[in-house]
């Protein structure tokens, strides 16, 4: 199975380093002629571009699937709707690249598109989250990889991905503070094998991310990556899918 409409960056494994950026639209501005700058001077290996939904609606047009994330709370908890204009994830093995490539998109998109936010991320010890376990154990490979991530073949939007992006923080000052039994219950894997805990309890990340226990299943090709700032560090969730639905039947 094959699909050359695709944006190369989302099925890639993650980079040495990355860089998230994320655009609010300026006021009475030219979006078609930003867009169109990005479309032609944007190098397509150099990461993924995603447009939201505010840009859909400022262009009086309608994407079939899209639509902004819904805000949720719960008990000592609240996971923001916090939907921007335009996302792109750059790929680089520098930091001066990123920054050149950071200073080329501002370039192509001035006066319509105002940087709202960036942020590094990086592979953290070949490929695990800031608590020390492997990451992305459970992504599908492959067919199934593509399956999962792009819109597939006969809808017209064939070849095109939604994606999914969350900012999680982690306590890790606390989480390490646990004994090591306790963290592994935590995640349902132990860290030194990476293998799953039969007997995990309920509450365990991989028990309740289970990709395969959802009814249709929910796979999905994640590409999250860690980011560390002087005083938060966390993972930057970033998951590919053929439709939102899929993400959605998934626990937060």
């Amino acid at each position: 199975m094959k699909i050359d409409l695709s944006q190369p960056g989302v099925l890639a494994a993650p980079p040495v380093l990355g860089r998230c950026l994320t655009f609010r639209i300026a006021p009475d501005t030219d979006l078609r002629a930003a867009l169109g700058n990005l479309r032609d001077g944007f190098a397509i290996d150099s990461g993924v571009v995603g447009v939201g939904e505010p840009v859909a609606r400022a262009l009086g047009r309608e994407v079939a699937g899209l639509r902004a994330f819904p805000g949720l709370a719960g008990p000592g908890c609240s996971v923001p709707s916090t939907q921007q204009a335009l996302w792109l994830f750059l790929r680089g093995q520098d930091r001066s690249a990123l920054f050149d490539l950071t200073e080329q998109i501002r370039s192509f998109v001035e006066g319509a598109f105002v940087l709202d936010d960036a942020m590094d991320t990086f592979t953290y010890a070949g490929g695990r989250d800031l608590t020390g376990y492997e990451d992305g154990t459970e992504n599908p490979r492959g067919d199934a990889a593509i399956g999962a991530a792009l819109v597939p073949a006969g809808n017209p939007l064939r070849g095109s991905s939604f994606v999914a992006v969350q900012r999680w923080v982690h306590d890790l000052r606390r989480f390490r503070s646990l004994s090591l039994e306790r963290r592994d219950a935590v995640i349902g894997r132990r860290i030194d094998t990476n293998a799953e805990i039969g007997d995990a309890p309920a509450s365990a990340h991989v028990k309740r991310s289970a990709q395969e226990s959802y009814d249709p299943p929910a796979f999905m090709v994640r590409r999250s990556m860690p980011w560390a700032t002087a005083d938060q560090q966390g993972l930057e969730f970033i998951a590919y899918v053929e439709s939102l639905d899929r993400f959605e039947r998934r626990p937060r």
